[in-house]
């Protein structure tokens, strides 16, 4: 069994996990490991049915059509499990006693594996429900639920303690000097190279901006409770920055374009990739077609990646693409950053968080909610001063929410 052709852009993977034992009988599409690619975990099912002879590691990085196990069809299942190695006796099986696990037993879908993992749950403490005992995606969630309903035991009350007594400090030769190493996941290895790569390869710039957020928050303000009930989901920010920037980007085709070897290729639809953070590294799923979905499709598709990006269940086709990202560090705290181009794309809209500060309005000093933007470009492909009137546009439309919904 070779690694199969997984992509056009992937020619390697890792194999991260074996879901079946060397020397176990496996039967033909189950699956017996788990592959590591630049964007996603996929599972790998046998070919046939029979004993599997592990050939590669757990760690290993494979090209694709690498060896990753043989099996050997001559061997044949006896009782749900394969013929046993060794030929010396062993004592007769209680008759009453329960049927062997199967290889699914206690072992977790690659969904439920992350889930457990980001909470630090072991699956001795999960019992799977899925087929063969697999512990499912629902299975880990309700673990956890039930771990963070176990009350917190109370400290006791506080003592008298007697009045401190002098303490003499001295130099402890006891201070901690351990290093460790671990081997970096494919994922994070991918992020490192583009990174480089965008730093390297192109004529990245940045310019600044601020946004007047008055307008924006009172339209929420005034309809989230209407939209919400409307259509399930909040009005978010998100959606409103995707909507000025589509707009914004139809009318300035080189900020939507990219550069193919000598010829630069325009966009006339708006594919915008939004940055995730997921506990593997930052993933920037694209949704296609901005410009022409209302604002609930957008809060819906987003709510959807976001969902999938954190349970590692992203496909591949829904990580290709992008003629734009937008990336908010606003979320974690950040008032102003620089962000990478994602490439090949040519630029990328940093949102910051909102804080209040004092600004001049007509004449008169105000208390503002604000927010820093960046937008960090391609010199290559846009000039500077295509740059400034984009974002420039951008804040316009959102301090005048009123003028992109009436497209003016």
């Amino acid at each position: 069994m070779k690694v199969p052709v997984i992509g056009e852009s992937i020619n390697e993977v890792t194999l991260s996990q074996w879901l079946k034992k060397d020397g176990e009988y496996v039967n033909r599409d189950e699956p017996i490991c788990e592959f590591e690619s630049d964007k996603a975990t996929l599972e790998f099912p046998a070919e046939a049915s029979g004993k599997l002879i592990h050939v590669a590691k757990e760690g290993d990085d494979l090209a694709i059509g690498a060896l990753v196990a043989k099996i050997d069809t001559s061997v044949a299942k006896e009782n749900g499990a394969s013929k046993p190695a060794d030929p010396s006796p062993k004592a007769e099986p209680d008759k009453k006693q329960e049927p062997t696990s199967s290889y699914a037993t206690g072992h977790p879908s690659p969904a439920a594996a992350k889930i457990l993992k980001e909470n630090e749950v072991t699956t001795s403490e999960v019992k799977g429900s899925g087929k063969d005992g697999r512990i499912t995606k629902e299975d880990a969630q309700k673990a956890i639920e039930a771990k963070q309903s176990v009350p917190v035991p109370q400290p006791e009350a506080k003592k008298e303690t007697p009045a401190p007594q002098a303490v003499v400090f001295r130099p402890s030769d006891s201070f901690s000097r351990e290093v460790s190493r671990k081997k970096m996941s494919r994922m994070r290895r991918t992020i490192a190279k583009r990174l480089v790569s965008a730093k390297n390869e192109t004529a990245m710039l940045t310019t600044f901006n601020e946004i007047d957020m008055t307008e924006v928050m009172a339209l929420r303000t005034r309809y989230n409770e209407r939209f919400e009930k409307k259509y399930g989901i909040k009005l978010g920010f998100m959606s409103l920055f995707a909507k000025a920037c589509a707009k914004v980007l139809l009318e300035m085709p080189d900020v939507n374009a990219q550069i193919d070897g000598e010829e630069l290729v325009y966009h006339n639809f708006v594919d915008i990739s939004f940055a995730i953070s997921t506990p593997n590294g930052l993933v920037v799923p694209p949704i296609h077609n901005i410009e022409s979905l209302s604002y609930a499709e957008i809060e819906f598709k987003l709510k959807e990646l976001a969902d999938k990006a954190r349970k590692g269940t992203l496909s591949l086709d829904e990580m290709q693409g992008g003629t734009f990202t937008i990336t908010n560090g606003g979320v974690f705290g950040s008032l102003m950053s620089t962000p990478i181009i994602n490439e090949p794309q040519s630029a990328i809209l940093g949102m910051h968080a909102i804080k209040e500060r004092p600004v001049v309005v007509n004449g008169e000093i105000k208390i503002r909610p604000m927010m820093y933007v960046a937008l960090s470009y391609d010199h290559r492909v846009i000039d500077g001063s295509s740059s400034v009137t984009f974002l420039v546009k951008v804040k316009n439309l959102l301090e005048d929410p009123g003028a992109m919904f009436l497209d003016l």
